[in-house]
């Protein structure tokens, strides 16, 4: 019997111990990835500010890359088990859902203070990181200027059925509606959805929306910026017949969206979660904007752009609360318009 139990005993023992170095081996590995980074930017632009960040300040840094909503929604349900410690998006929708749990830490007032009010949430739990414009992408082949449409608004009269495109079922396009929403109210939202279903032709992503235009299948299509200027830098192949219409006089397709970045509060490495968000927001990170292959918007203070981009101060873009824009309700209606 002695000798049985001493047996069980040294079973017992030899499992704990492999518990025990497959416990060590999960938290070194966790270890090993340094800061977690949720990232809904563009991959390049993420990888751009994250080799940057490293060879300054030395600290690892890994990027799990995903869109603005799955990532939103997975933190959410994560909850304070996220092994995230930054979120990046594209667009404000997904922050103020993040924030709206209440998942984020308070961002330094060092950092915050790199960033115009207008560029970030007055309750300083996420701040913006850089930012896109609307415009209208046309065929330059079959529209001059004065045949553009004045607002994008207009889209949603009978006169342009069938004759542009957007990708309704994107991150990027619902910001814009979330927009429309604020700007304009429910009933005028619900009218231009309308229109959007009835006249426009649905595409899967900007780049492919701005592709038709520039093979001829639309006369335009709604899409941000960049696409364009990012096509033109490599061969132009895809937008050679395409222009880009600025609406600007405040009108809801001047809207500016910003991309946000944040810190969730369940992070074991807040120090240096703070010090990336402050390195993107600061003079260097700013720099990649301007400096790299994303064409969006520096937006940090006394940051420039990228040369060959339309001024922000020149866009007169209307003004809008980016912690507020509804994504929830945007969601609910391009639903119940059969968009989504």
């Amino acid at each position: 019997m002695t000798t049985a139990l001493n047996r069980f005993s040294q079973v017992l023992a030899f499992a704990a111990s492999l518990l025990s170095a497959t416990a060590l081996a999960g938290i070194a590995n966790a270890q090993d990835e340094g800061l977690v980074v949720y990232n809904a930017q563009h991959e390049s632009l993420g990888r751009e500010w994250i080799d940057a960040f490293t060879k300054e300040t030395g600290i690892k840094v890994t990027m799990r890359q995903g869109s603005d909503m799955q990532f939103a929604n997975q933190i959410i349900q994560e909850g304070d088990a996220s092994p995230a410690d930054i979120f990046l998006t594209e667009n404000s929708p997904a922050m103020t859902l993040v924030d709206g749990a209440g998942l984020f830490a308070p961002v330094e007032k060092d950092t915050l203070d790199q960033v115009p009010d207008q560029y970030r949430p007055a309750d300083g739990m996420w701040t913006g990181i850089a930012a896109r414009t609307t415009v209208f992408a046309y065929d330059k082949t079959k529209l001059t200027e004065d045949q553009l449409p004045k607002s994008m608004l207009d889209l949603a009269d009978s006169g342009w059925k069938g004759r542009w495109g957007a990708a309704p079922a994107g991150a990027d396009f619902q910001a814009i509606v979330a927009a429309l929403l604020q700007l304009k109210g429910e009933d005028a939202t619900k009218a231009w959805l309308k229109g959007l279903k009835d006249n426009a032709t649905p595409y899967k992503g900007n780049s492919v929306a701005m592709k038709a235009v520039n093979a001829g299948e639309v006369e335009g299509a709604v899409i941000y910026h960049y696409y364009w200027f990012g096509d033109q830098a490599k061969t132009g192949e895809n937008s050679k017949n395409v222009g880009m219409h600025y609406f600007k006089n405040q009108d809801p397709g001047a809207f500016v969206s910003v991309s946000g970045g944040g810190i969730l509060k369940s992070t074991q490495h807040m120090k240096e979660a703070q010090a990336f968000l402050k390195f993107i927001t600061g003079k260097a990170g700013q720099a990649v904007l301007k400096d790299g292959t994303s064409y969006e918007y520096a937006i940090g203070k006394d940051a420039a752009s990228n040369g060959k981009l339309v001024p922000l101060a020149d866009l007169n873009a209307p003004k809008v609360e980016a912690s507020t824009l509804d994504s929830k309700k945007v969601v609910e209606l391009m639903t119940a318009a059969g968009l989504i």
